[in-house]
């Protein structure tokens, strides 16, 4: 298991209920998985400004025929 840090956070209460609402989970948990897409927002800045500038070699035909 990864080694964890215990941390004191000050959050508006309303803010804190409204994702707890969201997630569906606790505190800690909640905390987590916004903390997982804080991380991941770099990723989708990277990944959002190769839009357009990758080419990938589709045979359209080819990808029809599993239809039949």
């Amino acid at each position: 298991m990864d080694p964890t840090q215990r941390i004191t956070v000050h959050v508006p209460a309303d803010l804190l209920e409204k994702a707890r609402r969201s997630t569906g989970q606790g505190i800690t948990a909640t905390v987590r998985e916004g903390l997982q897409l804080v991380a991941a927002a770099e990723a989708y800045r990277e990944v959002r400004a190769l839009r357009g500038r990758v080419r990938v070699p589709v045979d359209l035909d080819k990808l029809r025929e599993d239809r039949d």
